[in-house]
């Protein structure tokens, strides 16, 4: 009775123009907030969703390069809080 071979499974190297990209779009990502102004919900008169950085969330989890996702994680939350103060993002 013959085996059959076994196919071995090579690493998966990502090279350091895709690495960049990938983290610039998860920068960009981290960026885009919602923001809803004259909208009166109790005390609050504009609100701000940080859309980008739930999308981006997604993306990081379901990424199959694992050993990157921590700092794609980490861009998108510097992203996000450095964007909260600065005048980017859709506003309605």
């Amino acid at each position: 009775m013959v085996k059959p071979k076994r196919k071995t499974k090579k690493s998966q190297i990502e090279s350091n123009s895709t690495f960049f990209l990938k983290i610039l779009l998860f920068f960009i990502l981290g960026t885009l907030w919602v923001r809803l102004i004259n909208v009166n919900i109790g005390p609050f008169q504009h609100i701000s969703l940080p859309v980008g950085l739930l999308v981006g969330l997604l993306f990081a989890s379901h990424e199959h390069f694992t050993i990157d996702s921590k700092i794609e994680f980490a861009v998108l939350l510097v992203a996000t809080f450095i964007s909260f103060y600065l005048p980017v993002g859709i506003t309605l």
